[in-house]
């Protein structure tokens, strides 16, 4: 199956720059390049592209407008944000994931045209083999395709507000057997995080009385964009997380873009985070192997770990070490991932006592600190 891409972007050489790099991946064709937004709405219908890479920044319509408009068209086709390393381009990014796109990428600054090309190919390669995957998976779950829900508009800008089903699936549960709480909650997630946790997270109350540990795939200033974002939206506190901070909780703490986050043991019986420039685990920085082998060692059954939303198979290691200690683990359903691969690889392995819909996510959290 070929995949149809459309390009928009306002800058030539980065209209051109993606549009090559697009025709040396196989099964990929690129439809169309166009240079803003209002003309991009204009060719879908026409195109029928099944992606387009959508810059952000840009006159007559910016790529959040675009996104809006397509979502409220309910037009089907994803977005692949192409994102500035700016602290404006980061929030607007995050902005964009939390309204649905399927993912970004940087705009590469590197020395030359060639190397930009390399650092382009890379992240676009690994996107669309994840969107295929996710075509192939649906297929067999019966041609499902998730529509997205309409944006509404308000005085202040896009309602955000939560859409659930009215009778969500419920979820399914291994027999086990606990009799403790648990003291802490662990979270790993990657692509359709940041959509899916502006749903999940302000379900869950203020007075959880535990801190949150969470592992979102993201690069440096993303992460603290995505912290910003969701602490508007939470009534718990969502920060990005700081080296040798005490724990402290009803706290969400988002690891640092580029960095390993990782709990240790304090002074009086305290725990306190660690961020360090360790080496990528699964090609992940930050990774959640990396944070759950310290969830295991500090906390050891007193814990429940989250999988959700995501490609690869980062976080398939850290539920096997934190099981091994006792941990409750709770992996999202195949039918609301936006890709079905962490949580898929942990499933099969049998290693999900809990395999919940994303409506149903913080519910299960919450019974396993009762």
């Amino acid at each position: 199956m070929r995949i149809k891409v459309l390009v928009v972007d306002d800058t030539i050489l980065y209209r051109k720059i993606i549009k090559d790099v697009l025709e040396t991946i196989p099964n990929v064709e690129v439809v169309g390049t166009v240079n803003n937004g209002k003309t991009a709405l204009s060719r879908i219908k026409s195109l029928k592209p099944d992606i387009l890479t959508l810059d952000i920044e840009m006159p007559l319509m910016d790529g959040i407008e675009v996104l809006e408009e397509i979502q409220a068209q309910q037009l089907d086709v994803e977005c692949v944000m192409i994102s500035s390393k700016t602290q404006k381009g980061s929030e607007a990014t995050i902005r964009a994931l939390e309204l649905g796109a399927f993912d970004f990428i940087e705009k590469p600054d590197e020395s030359t045209v060639q190397k930009n090309m390399e650092f382009i190919k890379k992240a676009l390669s690994a996107i669309i083999s994840a969107y295929s995957r996710r075509l192939e998976f649906r297929k067999k779950l019966g041609n499902f395709k998730a529509i997205p829900t309409p944006v509404k508009k308000t005085e202040s800008g896009t309602d955000l507000s939560i859409n659930l089903k009215d009778t969500p699936a419920p979820a399914r549960k291994r027999p086990f057997k606990r009799t403790e709480k648990s003291s802490v909650i662990a979270i790993g997630i990657s692509t359709g995080g940041p959509n899916a946790l502006t749903k999940m997270l302000p379900m869950i109350p203020s007075d959880i009385g535990v801190p949150i540990f969470l592992v979102q795939h993201m690069p440096p200033m993303f992460s603290a964009s995505l912290a910003a974002s969701l602490d508007k939206k939470c009534s718990l506190k969502v920060k990005e997380a700081v080296n040798g901070e005490v724990v402290e909780p009803n706290t969400v703490y988002i690891a640092e873009g580029g960095k390993q986050m990782k709990v240790a043991s304090g002074a009086n019986f305290t725990k306190i985070i660690r961020i360090s420039d360790d080496p990528p685990e699964n090609n992940c920085k930050p990774s959640v192997d990396y944070l759950f082998r310290s969830i295991a060692r500090e906390y050891g059954s007193k814990a429940t770990c989250v999988i959700m939303t995501g490609m690869g198979t980062d976080g398939k290691l850290g539920v096997k070490v934190t099981k091994a200690s006792g941990a409750i683990s709770i992996a999202q359903s195949a039918e609301t991932c936006v890709v079905y691969g962490m949580p898929k690889v942990v499933i099969d392995a049998g290693l999900a006592d809990v395999i919940a819909p994303l409506e149903k996510i913080a519910d299960e959290i919450i019974k396993t600190l009762k």
